[in-house]
């Protein structure tokens, strides 16, 4: 089977755990694509969606789905999203698309995390994918310094801005052996917007394909 016909039964399954007058989180990427196609038959259920980046604002408002802002739905009771990498506790790599921040913003302010991925996706240690990091333009170059010291190889993402206005460093020949540390240790360097580690805030539901995994508690 493909990666793309994992990613859309992915996405299937996760159709199924939408509810009727929810406001969901939706997230950005090549899997989330597929969910947004699917959703576009149970838009009448839903009250709307909070998008994690205009390019995912764009799409569900082209399929008729109301998009609200996260500002005036208040928390949220369920988000979907992809994921770069996710290692076997459900902490995940993301930000390959450059949505990093608010897309941590959204899982932060739901209650319930659903990531959909291919087999790919899942390792047994993070760092294969390179590790994203958003960082304010005028701490670009400190910020990479500061991550050579923590034993990676940033490389500027040239000719990209999130949709915040902010520069992206790409990590590489990171193994992320302590999730939880490291993410506490980038975000407290000058400069840092945030980290594409989502292991503070990890997954609750993981579906890979048709196989859905929830995290023991």
């Amino acid at each position: 089977m493909s990666q793309d016909e994992e990613k859309h039964q992915a996405a299937e399954v996760a159709i199924g755990m939408v509810q009727e007058g929810q406001i969901i989180g939706v997230g950005t990427g090549s899997t989330v694509n597929h969910f947004i196609a699917l959703l576009a038959s149970k838009k009448q259920l839903i009250e709307g969606a909070v998008a994690s980046s205009k390019a995912t604002t764009e799409l569900l408002k082209k399929h008729g789905i109301p998009v609200l802002e996260l500002n005036a739905a208040g928390d949220l009771p369920i988000y979907f999203d992809g994921a770069d990498e996710v290692d076997p506790h459900f902490r995940l790599i993301k930000g390959g698309g450059g949505a990093l921040t608010r897309e941590k913003v959204i899982a932060a302010a739901s209650r319930k995390f659903v990531c959909m991925v291919d087999s790919s996706k899942r390792v047994g240690v993070l760092g294969r994918f390179p590790l994203p990091v958003e960082v304010i333009g005028m701490a670009r170059s400190y910020v990479a310094r500061q991550l050579v010291k923590l034993g990676g190889q940033p490389v500027w993402r040239e000719d990209f801005e999130s949709d915040n206005g902010h520069p992206i460093l790409d990590v590489h020949n990171l193994s992320i052996v302590a999730p939880e540390e490291l993410e506490r240790t980038i975000n407290q360097i000058a400069g840092v917007v945030t980290v594409g580690l989502f292991a503070l805030r990890k997954a609750d539901v993981l579906i890979t394909g048709s196989t859905i995994e929830f995290r023991k508690r």
